[in-house]
């Protein structure tokens, strides 16, 4: 596509010998378009890419000049098109899209076209990060061992892998045990400023992404613009569709001061995640700013970047300034590229100074640094933050709510000997992308376990230890500094290179301990570095999860237990039986210091030489060839997926849902951890009991998450999660429901297939915040499967609402003040919905028409969440795909 330019802003610019064409900001003010030095810089990148893509049709003058006109209203309802640069994956995501793309060729040529026009168009990484599990550890060679079963469990889903590498252009594949996707992305894939040869002239452009995963965010403390998307809308962007989006409302974070010692980065990500969760960003792009970024080095940004999902918003950005160049400089980019986002951010008006004008934001919130304390967060939201000193009566509170009160003393004893209390952390692991990028962090957590040794300090026997590092390069500087001898004589041996606990890859806890937790019903705690906690997510035993800093993971691993207050009780005792607190073994920041200073660019340089090569079993593996996939009937890995497989070359119209029942009656803030299938697969669930019908057994099952390419065991597993509670069963936890008109109590997925066979439309009711989480497609795609036809929810988490869409799942709203309370449903209603067709229009009102089983009736209104013109067009076509393949047909 060609930019049609009308406002003349193509310019060149010169870096050392090379020349650049670049589309100008300030030409575009300079033409009479007034204002955009003052937008902030997330909305001028989103200009750029307007200016860029101009073509009088996705993109028109007017969506150009309503960027300007932002700056009256400080928000907008302008629905503009928009094409990041490239697309990021990680494996949990990437094998459905990868299998959605095949399946996609196979549909195309069914249908009379060529195959290979299914082919992503901007250029894609797949990083594979998400499927090591923490099988050994505290041992030396356990990071071996776990690499090895990773492989045997998921060579077929790898080998499906490496055969989309080789059928699709423009597609990269980082072999697993490399680094978790986000840290790479930072250490090597990002830019901050693209180019790309065009026409054998170098165009230069803002480096902007998406990611299937939504902590791709962690990329905007490098200044480039990135954020998660479900993997179905990923998979339209690379196959050329503009993200359709309204030009968000920009909220500023001004930060002042700088983080007192023994502070770190992840008490202020924990502050900020709880601050701005109330200040309420949901949907809002963040962008920070003030004389505190000074000090914040861009590990620290990208710590506070990556949890953004966790305060809602869709981004929180950092602007480029000297600190972006250093980063750059330290991983080993090259002087050029270097000399480019130097040169480009000035010439755009890009560049943030200490003292650089303030840009117009929609509302302003201020942090001084120096007011950050020492926190955790927990037991089950990454928003619910604890200062170290509220923890003991945050946990007693958490048995008081669990009618366990007085319990917190009783001890309770393994077969072996040890005894267990309420409160135990039975998982202390360094993990997650959150903090594993952050050198400051990891060297603290070093210089913890070395300290703690010198007192002849210890794990606790109870407290499963591991070390997941978010890139070799971890590995690398934490040998250098001697550093890793003492985690590892505390047991945080690497267990793997990988997201693990945090994703719920935890592993099995050792026999003696699952079984007295179990017996007992205790209430355990994990602790650990990650970025989100929700219920269930970590470990299926471990109820209270708490997020810290890598340094207290070590601490409480340490002390063993969350029921303790850190400021005044002992970590433990010296080897004289003198007492030893927090302060005698927590290192100054100038420590911590000295030790970053010894993490070179060489280290980079020699980490990401060769980093799409891939251990031996990983080269080694027999890869199927071949324009489309051979699909195997007998794969529990990989299957074929049913969305196109009765699909026209014309879509039909919509039209009304008629009669449908309740599939599930759900509360406030249903993850999509909740939604969609995650973690163990239980052996008496539908997706446990398919699998052994297929000969598989009950060890080989690895977790949902690697079975992602088999819509059979995902549309089983969702709605199946431990924790789920469902209105409709009151008292009862887990992926159950009432089947009606009988009453009779079952699965949700074997409800959901008999009302399917009776051809009933299915609907799911809930209250706030559906679908916050992980952008999980399947917690979109199993609904589909099961029949749902649409969710009506007091608000939704964005990027579900889009992921709904685009599988063609209706989103509905409660009118504001109106809940499933308003009308007291408890799950019997039948539920007809007036006012879907063709001609609906982007947030219409549906009527919604509830008949009761004593044969009353009400009528409400709801409104659509189908925000877009373009949305309503995929809806239309009964998901994004569909309409992308349609086109694609008739462009053949």
């Amino acid at each position: 596509m060609t930019s049609i330019n009308s406002f003349g802003t193509l310019r060149q610019l010169k870096v050392n010998d090379t020349q650049y064409d670049y589309f100008s900001l300030p030409s575009l003010e300079a033409s009479g378009v007034k204002g955009i030095s003052r937008l902030p810089h997330t909305l001028k990148i989103l200009l750029e890419n307007l200016l860029r893509h101009e073509d009088n049709d996705t993109v028109r003058q007017e969506d150009i000049q309503a960027v300007a006109a932002w700056l009256e209203t400080k928000k907008s309802d302008r629905e503009i098109a928009y094409r990041p640069a490239r697309v990021l994956m990680q494996d949990f995501t990437g094998v459905p899209a990868v299998v959605d793309l095949g399946a996609m060729r196979d549909a195309i040529k069914n249908m009379g076209g060529d195959p290979e026009r299914i082919n992503p168009l901007s250029p894609v990484d797949l990083v594979i990060d998400h499927s090591i599990q923490v099988d050994a550890f505290a041992k030396p060679d356990a990071m071996q061992i776990n690499a090895h079963m990773e492989m045997e469990r998921n060579n077929e889903r790898y080998a499906f892998l490496r055969w989309g590498q080789k059928a699709f252009a423009n597609f990269r594949v980082v072999p697993p045990d490399t680094g978790i996707c986000h840290q790479v992305n930072l250490e090597f894939l990002a830019k901050t400023v693209w180019h790309e040869n065009k026409n054998g002239q170098q165009t230069a452009y803002p480096d902007t992404l998406v990611g299937t995963d939504s902590h791709t965010t962690m990329i905007n403390g490098l200044g480039v613009l990135g954020w998660g998307v479900g993997g179905i809308e990923a998979e339209a962007a690379m196959l050329g569709q503009p993200i359709s989006m309204l030009i968000p409302e920009v909220v500023g974070v001004r930060l002042t001061g700088r983080l007192k010692d023994g502070v770190t980065a992840t008490d202020l990500v924990l502050t900020l995640t709880q601050m701005l969760r109330k200040k309420g960003v949901v949907g809002k792009f963040v962008e920070y700013f003030g004389s505190g970024l000074a000090d914040l080095p861009v590990a620290d940004r990208a710590t506070i970047a990556n949890m953004a999902p966790e305060y809602g918003a869709t981004c929180g950005f950092f602007p480029i300034d000297g600190a972006t160049l250093d980063y750059l400089r330290l991983t080993g980019r090259d002087e050029q590229t270097i000399a480019l986002v130097e040169a480009y951010a000035k010439a755009q008006d890009m560049w943030h100074e200490k003292n650089s004008s303030e840009p117009v934001f929609t509302d302003i919130v201020e942090l001084d640094l120096s007011q950050v304390e020492p926190s955790l967060a927990g037991p089950k939201r990454p928003q619910d933050r604890v200062e170290l000193k509220q923890l003991k009566p945050a946990f007693e509170k958490l048995l008081t709510d669990a009618n366990r009160a007085g319990e917190q003393h009783t001890a309770y004893k393994t077969a072996d000997g040890i005894e267990m209390h309420h409160g135990d952390v039975v998982i202390a692991a360094i993990t997650s992308c959150t903090n594993t990028s952050n050198p400051s962090v990891l060297m603290a957590a070093g210089l913890v376990a070395k300290k703690a040794l010198e007192k002849g300090l210890q794990r606790k026997p109870w407290v499963k230890s591991s070390l997941a590092p978010g890139s070799q390069v971890v590995t690398q500087y934490l040998k250098t500094s001697g550093l890793d001898k003492y985690l590892d004589q505390l047991g945080f041996d690497n267990v793997g290179y990988g997201c693990t606990t945090c994703i719920g890859n935890s592993g099995p806890l050792p026999d003696n301990i699952a079984k007295t937790v179990a017996d007992h019903d205790l209430i355990v705690s994990a602790v650990l570095s990650g970025n989100r906690n929700f219920e269930g997510r970590i470990h299926p035993q471990v109820k209270a999860n708490w997020l810290a800093s890598p340094p207290l993971v070590v601490i409480f691993a340490l002390t063993g237990t969350t029921s303790i207050d850190l400021t005044s009780e002992p970590v433990g005792k010296d080897t004289q039986g003198k007492p030893v607190y927090l302060k005698d073994i927590w290192p100054s920041n100038t420590e911590v210091a000295e030790e970053v200073a010894k993490v070179s660019s060489k280290m980079f340089r020699e980490q990401y030489a060769d980093v799409f090569a891939g251990s031996t079993e990983w080269r080694s593996m027999l890869v199927p060839a071949g324009e489309t996939y051979t699909w195997q009937k007998d794969s529990t890995y990989i299957q074929h997926p049913p969305f196109f497989s009765s699909m026209s070359a014309q879509p039909g119209k919509i039209h009304d849902i008629e009669n449908a029942r309740i599939l599930a009656l759900l509360g406030d803030s249903i993850t999509t951890d909740h939604i969609s299938p995650a973690g163990s697969i239980k052996p008496d669930s539908p997706a446990g009991k398919y699998l052994q019908s297929k000969g598989v057994a009950v060890k080989d099952f690895n977790s949902y998450g690697a079975r992602r390419g088999n819509h059979e065991v995902m549309m089983r597993g969702t709605f199946a999660n431990i924790r789920i509670r469902n209105e409709m069963v009151p008292g009862m936890e887990g992926g159950i429901t009432k089947h009606y008109p009988d009453g009779e109590v079952m699965s949700i997925y074997d409800a959901a297939m008999r009302y399917q066979s009776d051809h009933i439309p299915l609907v799911i009711i809930a209250g706030k915040e559906y679908g916050t989480g992980s952008s999980r497609d399947w917690a979109a795609k199993g609904p589909k499967l099961q029949g749902v036809q649409a969710v009506i929810a007091e608000s939704f988490e964005r990027i579900h609402r889009s992921n709904l869409i685009g599988m063609g799942i209706l989103p509905l709203q409660f009118k504001s003040g109106e809940t499933r309370k308003s009308f007291n449903m408890d799950g019997t209603e039948i539920i007809t919905l007036k006012g879907i067709h063709d001609d609906m229009k982007p947030g219409a009102e549906i009527t919604a028409l509830m008949r009761r089983q004593d044969g009353s009736q009400a009528e409400f209104r709801l409104i659509s969440r189908i925000d877009t013109q373009n949305e309503i067009e995929y809806y239309r076509h009964g998901g994004i795909l569909q309409f992308v393949l349609r086109n694609m047909l008739k462009t053949v």
